[in-house]
């Protein structure tokens, strides 16, 4: 084999080697490009507030501008730089239920296109969390009754009150007799009436009395016999 051949052939070899290692370059450089795909949005609620995420899973971290519209409203710009994994920024925006809203992404050179289609709100906005409704409260239960302190002018009243004379002194029973003045009587020893004993001597003088009239009775009969 001459040596222009030779040279020929290894100068065939390289070319092929050259352009596929260019087409290599090529698709590798098309796999991470900044692509529009990459990008996506979504409307959610974070606690009570609306808000719109997008989100930018770019490989090659290829810095975009995401701007959000509501018709020809601006709603808001940010900046941000994805990732193989992912990259979110959120946009407040207290949207309205079946709203639509317009994304663009801006990246260098390779994007400048709006997310298709367009992002639509949920049907249902984000729920406020109902107001607790304070319990109705208890009516007062009423404190006792304070007893007053008397003052040291005033002289403190005895909590038991003293009984007087009539009430201390307990009556005499309702069957009871009362003693008489003088001594005790012959009722209490004897049980008759006070006067027995004047009865007794009247009866008694009238006794001798009968005796002596008898006595001198028979006296008389007797001597008028012995005449």
């Amino acid at each position: 084999m001459s040596t222009s051949r030779r040279t020929a052939r290894s100068v065939r070899i390289l070319g092929v080697a050259s352009a596929s290692a260019a087409l290599a370059l090529g698709v590798a450089g098309n796999a991470f490009a900044c692509n529009i795909s990459e990008f996506s949005a979504v409307a959610k609620c974070d606690g009570e507030k609306g808000v719109i995420s997008v989100t930018d899973k770019d490989p090659s971290g290829t810095p975009a501008t995401v701007t959000v519209f509501l018709g020809d409203k601006l709603v808001g710009t940010q900046d941000v730089v994805g990732s193989r994994e992912g990259v979110t920024i959120d946009f407040s925006e207290d949207w309205a239920p079946n709203a639509t809203y317009r994304v663009h992404v801006k990246a260098g050179n390779q994007v400048d296109e709006d997310i298709k289609p367009d992002l639509t709100t949920p049907g249902e906005a984000c729920k406020t969390e109902p107001t607790p409704t304070p319990p109705v409260s208890e009516s007062p239960t009423p404190s006792a009754p304070t007893t007053p302190t008397p003052s040291a002018s005033e002289p403190e009243e005895s909590a038991t009150p003293t009984p007087s004379a009539s009430e201390s002194t307990p009556g005499a029973p309702a069957n009871s007799v009362p003693t008489p003045a003088g001594g005790s009587s012959n009722l209490a020893e004897t049980g008759a009436d006070s006067n027995t004993g004047v009865i007794a001597g009247i009866a008694a003088a009238l006794v001798v009395v009968g005796g002596g009239a008898v006595f001198f009775g028979l006296r008389r009969r007797g001597s008028a016999g012995n005449s």
